[in-house]
């Protein structure tokens, strides 16, 4: 066929509406599911709480939006430079012929990407000083009140309160927080926040914090490796104590908190001494005490018998 030929051909002619139209169709019917990975660059977080990033590699990028709705129940804390893995669906704009993914869910693309993060972390909070132990503040021997900041229905606040009970019972003041998800580390920091600013004011004061929740996975246990709740716990004045996870756990809060449990039950016993044990030394003192004193008055006695009695 020559070219003299195609205006004789039944090849369609598109508007660029039609045109525009029927990509976008094609593109959201064949990519309603996607899953893709990439580098997140340009975040912007705006006050509606919707969530724009481009994802790259080393040779392209595309644009993606994450709605505040969903953005609420991830637990992520999107930065600059994390490699991701989101799920969603394409969409385009047909006016402007653009495209981009809305993002249903999003994770670290491994754990071995969120360690690199954390340690990165570490590394630039440990450049500015705040896990050096000469900030770190020494804990009352037998503080009259406990605060502890946890979720409320998990299981780390009964083991603190049983332990508290059997050791050495004091006041338990009980700060109910999120441990996990998005809203979780601004709820810790400002329950942390809250409790200095009111013990600055009142005598009724807070003597130590515990901070922290019971097991969980890696993803679980984010909460106490962010930022915002790091720094609330160093500019704490109140002593406080880092109970986050099982024994095999480490956290950022770890490294700043004055002191560092392994479990929660841990915590109450470094908060507080056995107080069978006080009551035995007490005895204990006690009973050299009266024989020394005892022995002194038989010493005395003998001495004044010399002296007083005859030959």
């Amino acid at each position: 066929m020559s070219y003299k030929d195609l205006d004789s051909t039944n090849i369609k002619e598109y508007t660029v509406t039609e045109l525009s139209s029927a990509l976008k169709k094609t593109i959201e019917i064949n990519f309603d599911v996607i899953h893709v990975r990439g580098e997140v660059s340009g975040l912007i977080i705006a006050r509606s709480g919707h969530i724009y990033f481009s994802l790259k590699d080393d040779n392209n990028i595309i644009q993606a939006v994450l709605w505040s709705r969903v953005s609420q129940g991830i637990n992520l804390k999107l930065e600059d430079g994390m490699e991701v893995i989101v799920i969603g669906k394409l969409s385009t704009y047909a006016p402007q012929s653009r495209y981009n993914i809305i993002v249903n869910s999003i994770e670290l693309a491994g754990e071995g990407a969120l360690l690199k993060l954390i340690e990165d972390r570490r590394r630039r909070l440990a450049s500015e000083g705040l896990f050096d132990e000469k900030y770190k503040k020494s804990l009352p021997y037998l503080p009259k009140t406990i605060g502890v900041i946890t979720s409320e229905s998990g299981a780390a606040f009964q083991d603190i309160i049983i332990r508290i009970k059997e050791r050495f019972p004091v006041n338990i003041i009980l700060f109910p927080v999120l441990v996990q998800g998005n809203e979780a580390p601004k709820q810790i920091a400002k329950a942390i926040n809250k409790i200095n600013l009111y013990s600055d004011k009142n005598s009724d004061s807070i003597d130590l914090l515990i901070v922290g929740r019971g097991g969980g996975s890696f993803e679980d246990l984010m909460a106490f490796n962010e930022e915002i709740v790091v720094r609330a716990i160093f500019e704490s004045k109140i002593p406080t104590i880092s109970a986050v996870g099982h024994e095999i756990d480490n956290s950022l809060s770890d490294y700043v908190a004055d002191k560092r449990a392994p479990t929660p039950t841990a915590a109450a016993e470094i908060a507080l001494p056995d107080r069978k044990i006080l009551v035995a030394s007490l005895e204990s003192i006690s009973h050299r005490l009266l024989q020394a004193t005892k022995n002194k008055l038989d010493i005395s006695k003998d001495n004044i018998n010399k002296y007083f009695l005859p030959a």
